[in-house]
């Protein structure tokens, strides 16, 4: 008997020993996998983690990762919104068409409050009306890139001597040897990893997504705070939509298509949950640092630019799916 005993007192000791697989992929999936692909990068070329090649990622998903942040408060709450690509286009061709007689500091403020405008229109309609996201930001991807073909008449906008700075000083500059579109979104990512790890808002976001009925059931009103994901979103759309025109010197209404798709899938890679209350920053961005890399590895293979946009979509269900294998479904 007393073995028995000593047998079943050891019992909870060894199982709290045990690996818990689900608990080890939930939180360490995503850098894991970064850090493999990284690996297979390296092998493929050795050019790989040259500070050159490396800068060049970094530079090429800055506008993704600006994007991305706010995709990641949007579908925290249980939303998506593909108006980003074209809120984007939007916010390069306002900027580069209002530089043609404007200063930079009039321009950018301007661009921004056109996206910011943009979203507003989606979260009065989602958070309001109570009309589907999916609807809802569908059409505003549509009127956001009618509006960028109607601004720039279909046809590129050279940025004028008045945004030399955004191409010279903003592209090429850099700050403690990061380039200064990097920094930019480094510090996006930074005020989101605060607001949702240390603010009655953030962790508002995050539990509307997990459950949005009981959250208006304790007094909060949940309206606002799902109208205001959209509002961020759309500003940061048309930030991203700055940013490649600097690095691209020209606003054009074709900036962004399929965006949205890139976007969600460094989300979802960083194991945000599309059907919300679930995901952090640090893993969106690193989610995003993934589909740069592996961008950067097809890019080293000479994969055609098509084939690359199936292996993003294959991407994405592959991730879906090993998200339902860790977590499990919701009643």
């Amino acid at each position: 008997m007393a073995t028995t005993h000593s047998l079943e007192a050891t019992a909870p000791g060894t199982a709290k020993r045990r690996f818990d697989f689900r608990s080890f992929a939930a939180n360490y999936s995503t850098i894991a996998i970064f850090v493999v692909l990284v690996l297979v990068a390296s092998f493929i070329s050795t050019s790989f983690l040259s500070s050159r090649n490396i800068e060049n990622v970094l530079r090429q998903v800055a506008g993704t990762g600006v994007i991305s942040m706010g995709m990641l408060l949007v579908i925290l709450t249980g939303g998506i919104d593909l108006s980003v690509g074209s809120v984007a286009a939007l916010g390069s061709i306002v900027c580069a068409s209002l530089l043609t007689s404007m200063s930079l500091w009039t321009a950018v403020p301007i661009s921004l409050a056109a996206g910011g405008a943009l979203g507003t229109i989606s979260g009065y309609f989602v958070a309001v009306r109570r009309m589907p996201s999916f609807v809802v930001t569908l059409a505003g991807m549509t009127i956001a890139r009618g509006l960028a073909l109607i601004v720039s008449e279909g046809r590129p906008i050279f940025m004028a001597d008045n945004g030399a700075w955004l191409g010279d000083g903003f592209n090429r500059g850099s700050l403690l040897g990061i380039p200064l579109p990097v920094v930019l979104m480094l510090l996006v990512f930074g005020a989101t990893a605060f607001v949702l790890r240390l603010t009655a808002y953030g962790r508002l976001i995050v539990a509307i997504g997990s459950n949005s009925e009981a959250v208006r059931l304790s007094g909060v009103r949940v309206t606002p705070r799902i109208f205001s994901v959209y509002v961020v979103s759309g500003v940061l759309s048309a930030l991203a939509g700055i940013i490649i025109t600097a690095r691209s010197g020209v606003g054009s209404p074709v900036v962004g298509i399929g965006m949205e798709l890139d976007v969600i899938a460094a989300v979802v890679i960083g194991g945000a949950s599309l059907m919300g209350g679930r995901g952090t920053a640090l893993n969106t961005l690193i989610g995003v640092l993934t589909l740069g890399v592996i961008g950067n590895i097809m890019n080293l293979l000479n994969v055609p630019g098509y084939h690359q946009e199936v292996v993003k979509g294959v991407i994405i269900l592959v991730a879906v799916l090993l998200q339902s294998s860790v977590w499990p479904r919701r009643a």
